[in-house]
């Protein structure tokens, strides 16, 4: 019975670790040119963080590892997708270094933070939640573009202009927090 229950406690987070092994497989489906098995990868990893959330909400299943490793696991497929369709040329370059740089400079600005015994609250901001949305489904559709030869019209660069907004304001929003929380302590106010 104890077993059970902790393996009930850890689903999300193998839901989540799951979801670390499909972006390899997502990402050589891309480069081998098998689409339909990329977009099929890339739809079950995006359903895995929706359940994976969901099961740890419903159900009071939050972890302290689930709290790092489910974002992580959302950059992971996010910045590995982005740049292996820029590569393929399916994506423009530019695009995929705004949503990559965002990532970096979060993490960076983490790690930055941590280190001078200043953490950040590491809660995603709705911005960040619209971002990385957007993110996830601009890539789904460019997938499914190229996985059913499907004609976008102009759909994907309306997507593409929504998740750069998005991208931009969200890594502003991040920067103005890191800077506020390095600024110097009000020291004897």
């Amino acid at each position: 019975m104890v077993m059970r229950s902790l393996c009930l406690r850890w689903l999300p987070n193998f839901i989540t670790i799951g979801r670390l092994v499909l972006t390899p497989a997502a990402i050589d489906m891309i480069v081998g040119d098998h689409w339909r098995a990329a977009f099929a990868i890339f739809v079950l990893a995006g359903a895995s963080d929706a359940l994976d959330g969901w099961l740890a909400k419903t159900f009071d299943l939050r972890t302290e590892l689930g709290a790092v490793l489910d974002p992580v696991a959302d950059k992971a497929l996010i910045v590995s997708i982005y740049a292996t369709l820029a590569i393929k040329g399916v994506l423009p370059a530019w695009l995929a270094l705004l949503v990559i740089s965002r990532d970096v400079m979060i993490v960076g600005a983490v790690f930055v933070s941590w280190l001078l015994a200043r953490p950040m609250d590491l809660r995603p901001l709705p911005v960040s939640k619209a971002t990385t949305a957007a993110q996830l489904l601009l890539a789904a559709i460019v997938l499914a573009g190229e996985a059913f030869a499907i004609s976008l019209h102009g759909v994907d660069s309306l997507l593409m202009a929504a998740v750069a907004a998005l991208t931009v304001a969200s890594a502003s929003v991040y920067l103005w927090r890191w800077v506020k929380l390095m600024g110097p302590d009000d020291v004897g106010a």
